[in-house]
Parts: C-alpha cells; structure tokens; sequence
C-alpha cells in the first residue's frame, strides 16, 4: 500500500523538484521509504507503506530486470505467487508481489492485468516505446486521479500531489458538474473531481499515453459478469459461496507485518472475522468504535461477535466531543467535498488500529452485492402500478399536509420524481437526505447548474433484474467506488494503514450479481446466504437486532455542539462571495431546519462543506 505520482513532459516543464513536492504532500500514504525516477519525459515518485517484502530491494520505482520498464504501484495483488508460477519467472529479486506485476507486464503486455486479482493502482513507463500505460483495479478500491493538458499528463493517488504541480494549481477552476453531483449525492461520481482540469480513472480500466494523446479502454465490466445460467438452489449456493469467501479472506491475510479486522458487530464485519479466526493460527486481533454519549454506539455487539470468536479484541470507546474535534479533519483528508459524515469515525478507528497493526480486514461490499440495503425495498416498491401511478400526488399530500412527522416529508421527496430518466440516482438521493435533481434548478446559481450524466440503468437490456438489483448494480458502480471506498482510502491511509476489502473480490462480486434476488433478499431478510455462513460460526440471536449504520448523530451535533458552524460558513457575505447558490435558498433550508424539520439536516451539512471548501481553496 502506497502513494503514487508520475508525469510524461515532453517539453521539460517538470522535474525532480516536483515529484518530490507530490511525494510530500501524501507522505502519510507511505512513511517508510520515498523513491524519485526521472529520465527523460517521463517520471515517477513512490511512498512506500511496508507490507510485503520488507527490505528495500522491493523499493520503488523497480525496474524490470531487462531494464526496459519502470513501475509505480499502489495496492496489493493476492495471487501473485499463482502468477510467478504460470509464467514460471525465475531469479526474482524480491518476495512480494511488485516485482512480479512488472515482470508478468514485460511478459504479457497491457494484458497482464486480467491476471491480476486484487486492489491496484499501477503506472509503467516503457522506455523503448517512449510510452506510458496506467491501470485501476477492478472495482475500484484504490485511487488514481490524472490531469492531461498541453501535452503534459500528470497522475497521482491524491488530489492534494496533484495541486503542487504550479501551472496545475493556478488553473484548478472548479467543475459545475461536480458541484451539483456532490450536492445531490453527497459525493462526487465517476471521472469528476471537484477540479475542471483533474479525472479520475475509472474502475475497471486502462490508459495508454502516448504522443501526447490518452487512450482509454475498460478491461473489465461488472454487467458484462452478469448471465442467464440456470440458478442453484440455496443449498447448492451456500456450498459455492462459503469456499469461495474462505478463499477471498485467507488470501487477503497475506501479509510481513501486523495484521487484524474492523469489527462493527454487523453482518459483514463479523463474516469476514470469523473467516479469518478460521484460517488465522493465532487469536485474530479485532478493533470496535462507539462513542460514550450516543446512542450510535453498538461497540457492544461486536464485543459479543469477538467473545464467540474469541478474538483477541480492542474496544475504543471515546467522547463525542472527540470525534467532533475531526471537523477540521475532513477537507484535509479529502481534498474535495466529500459528505459521508462516517468518515470521521474512520479515521479515528483507523488512527487507533494503526497504533496495534497495520494491515486491516474490512466488510465493505456485502450490503451492495447482497441487497443489504433500504433503497433496495424502495426501487422494487416504486416499480409496483400504485405508486408508478400515483407517486406525484402522494408526494405533494406528503410534503405539503402540516403536521406530518419529518419522516413523511422525506418519503414525499423520494415519491417526487418526474420519471424513469434518473430513478436509481433519485432514490439513492433522497435515502441520504440529499438535494434532489429538482432543488438543484432552484438552489444552484445558473452559472454553476450544470447537468450530469450517471449509469442510471444497465448498459445492456437484463429483463430478468427487479429493480433491487438494478439499484444495487448503480450502488455498485458509483456509491461504492466513488464514495464508500474513498471514505475508507483516505481515511485509513492518512494513518498510514493498509485496508483490503475481503467481500469485493471482483470474483465474488461476479458470483453474487449471478444469484437471484430471492437467494439474496427474500420477505424482508436480506443477505440471505451471508447469513447462513455467519450463523455456521456466530449464532444467530447475537445479531437479532435493527440494521444500524457506521456513522455519527450528524443532525443532533449540527443542531448543537456544531451549531456554531453554519453562520460560520453559511453566512450571507461568504455564500454570496462563492456564488455557487442562491443564498435565499440557504436561509430558508437554515430557518425550516431551526423549526424543527430536522430531515434537512444532511443538505446543510453538504451546504456547509462545500463553502468551507470553497473558503480555504479560493479565499
């Protein structure tokens, strides 16, 4: 795990000098070693965390051992040893996994990436063809943001290396499309960044750039694993599922350093545990967050999860003014507005793990392959004729009859939509509380309202999908990617801690898009087959409760003790000197929210990041 940066200047523009300025910027993203190559156009920086191969001979940049290729790679690739032993490499240098991508690169070509399973980021310069070829991983676990101009292509893990190249910081105008997909989503989706001039590669892709153009090509489609195969029954899929989640577990433990999970005390968390309790010769180390004061603290549960697996287990318990203490966290972290409030608790138990071990075992990734979530039982509750047919006139009963509790209001905002156009991204919207793609036309200032397109539907005709799974494929390729895994990215790796995310090996995911939905949600119990596994080593009365997400009472704080934030940076003189919304909607959302209407809390809240963005970036 790593932080990468890199450039190809043909006109000479950069050097040594800002490679160095880029590698300080994310030295958090690797403390242990920096590495600088510059020859010719091209060149590259590498932070290094240790974690496979611990001597510096697995340092980068590493060249190949015929000295025509020069890498820069940041993630981990599991079944490099499967790997060496296809294409029989023999003398390695090293023992971890970066030297073999390079050399199985040298062997294979571009192609070499659909050997690959795991989380990556990579760049690779080929000196004989003058030429530079970068890849993402395939769901998109690990970060690569680039910017292209004048010839000049710049990469790095982090916006925040990116901004030191100078002529790329004076011309960081932000991006209106952004803007109004952050506020309606509470993150910023696909190639966007909040900057004009910096894309994101997407997941599940490659680029080439080569004479001063880019060319990109997507290696690997999530719809494209899905078929019509004749469906196992559920005994059968338990048999399919459970090796194939022991295989995914065991060899993402893989690790010469200190390794342990994140225990919430959930489905996920608690499933990924106890396959590794199970393939671990030692007690697993386990770590849990709750706050003291909040009812948000289920520490709790995964105390119970750990006692059965007898892990050896770490509670960290703070005060909710400790966690509050992180506001000014957030940007710094980000680079970028990002709204997922649970990125605090994150990085604090992130921060703390790190001090015990640095590797962690995450369950991100079942709610959306296995249907976990609410939005899912809203998509199928929405294709039924009642509400196709009435779902305007049930929303303005809802939103306009006074009296109505807050929950109301905001079911009348999720029945509010005009049609099908952007269904999967209104429903996913209005389950965060977020700006709807109504508010924005009256909220955003012309100059900014920019429209913007997402994956709303699959790309090819899938008659067999209800509208669960074709949510959940939405979720799958921009809530995940483009908010959940940069929320866990950035805030692990600020305390330099590696995060893999055992439930998101793209062979897993391909194997749960294939089941149906009933073996995945059936009769209100969703994760079906997760359960069964889990209750194979953790009962199941210990998890006989309401789902509870991973996050913070972010309206009660912003009612009190961050209270005092919103004149702060959503006051008239600073709104109107942005200029990115109507500061009359501000005040109106402002006094409605003072009245008791607290289902806004989550708009003030994105209303309040992006004008303290806008106030340490621009003023």
């Amino acid at each position: 795990m790593c932080g990468i940066a890199g450039f190809v200047d043909e006109k000479g523009r950069l050097d040594r000098g800002q490679l160095s300025a880029m590698g300080l910027a994310m030295a958090h993203r690797g403390p242990d070693a920096e590495g600088i190559w510059h020859e010719g156009p091209a060149g590259f920086l590498h932070r290094r965390l240790s974690i496979l191969d611990l001597s510096d001979s697995a340092n980068q940049p590493m060249h190949s051992a015929d000295g025509r290729y020069v890498m820069v790679f940041n993630g981990e690739i599991y079944n490099y040893r499967q790997i060496a032993r296809d294409l029989a490499l023999q003398d390695l240098r090293t023992t971890g996994d970066s030297e073999v991508i390079l050399e199985a690169f040298a062997r294979l070509g571009p192609d070499f990436v659909y050997r690959l399973n795991g989380m990556f980021s990579i760049a690779i310069w080929d000196k004989a063809r003058q030429e530079l070829h970068l890849f993402r991983d395939h769901i998109g676990i690990k970060p690569l943001y680039y910017s292209l101009d004048q010839d000049r292509l710049v990469f790095a893990s982090e916006l925040k290396a990116l901004l030191q190249i100078p002529g790329l910081r004076d011309r960081s105008e932000l991006n209106p499309a952004a803007l109004n997909a952050f506020l309606h989503l509470s993150y910023i989706p696909g190639e966007l960044s909040i900057y004009e001039g910096i894309r994101k590669l997407l997941p599940g892709h490659k680029a080439l750039y080569k004479g001063g153009k880019l060319h990109l090509t997507r290696y690997w489609n999530i719809e494209d694993t899905i078929h019509t195969n004749p469906s196992p029954t559920e005994a059968v899929a338990v048999e399919q599922l459970h090796p194939l989640l022991r295989d995914s577990v065991a060899s993402q433990m893989i690790a010469d350093v200190p390794l342990g999970t994140f225990l919430s005390g959930g489905i996920d968390s608690s499933l990924v545990t106890a396959l590794a309790a199970e393939a671990s010769p030692h007690r697993v180390r386990t770590f849990s967050i709750g706050f003291k004061e909040s009812k948000f603290n289920e520490a709790h549960y995964a105390r119970h999860v750990a006692e059965h697996l007898r892990t050896d287990h770490t509670e960290f318990v703070l005060s909710e003014e400790e966690a509050q203490s992180r506001f000014e966290d957030i940007l710094a972290t980000y680079d970028e507005p990002f709204g997922d409030s649970s990125a605090i608790p994150t990085m604090l138990v992130s921060e703390l793990a790190r001090k015990e071990v640095t590797v962690i075992l995450s369950g991100d990734g079942g709610d959306e392959t296995h249907l976990g979530y609410g939005s899912y039982a809203w998509a199928d509750r929405l294709e039924q004729p009642i509400y196709r047919g009435l779902h305007n006139p049930l929303a303005l009963a809802l939103e306009h009859t006074p009296g109505l509790p807050d929950r109301y209001r905001r079911i009348g905002k999720l029945l509010h939509y005009p049609d099908q156009t952007h269904l999967p991204s209104h429903i996913f919207s209005q389950e965060q509380y977020a700006f709807s793609r109504a508010e924005l036309r009256s909220l955003v200032k012309q100059p900014f309202h920019a429209d913007f397109a997402l994956p709303e539907f699959p790309e090819r005709s899938y008659l067999h999908l209800t509208a669960a799974e074709r949510q959940a494929l939405f979720d799958l390729k921009r809530y995940l990617p483009d908010d959940l895994l940069v929320k866990v990215d950035r805030a692990s790796m600020r305390s330099s801690l590696e995060v893999r995310v055992p439930l998101l090996d793209h062979r897993l995911v391909s194997y749960a898009l294939n089941l149906p939905a009933a073996l995945r949600s059936h009769n209100g119990v969703s994760k079906r087959l997760l359960k069964q596994i889990l209750y194979q080593y953790v009962p199941a009365s210990v998890f006989a409760r309401p789902k509870w997400g991973f996050g913070i009472p972010l309206g009660d704080w912003l009612k009190g003790q961050w209270k005092e934030r919103i004149p702060q940076y959503l006051n008239k003189d600073l709104v109107e000197e942005a200029g990115l919304v109507h500061f009359s909607e501000v005040e109106r959302l402002l006094k409605l929210f003072a009245r008791g209407h607290s289902h806004l809390y989550v708009r003030i809240w994105l209303l309040l990041l992006l004008h303290k963005w806008y106030a340490e970036k621009f003023r």
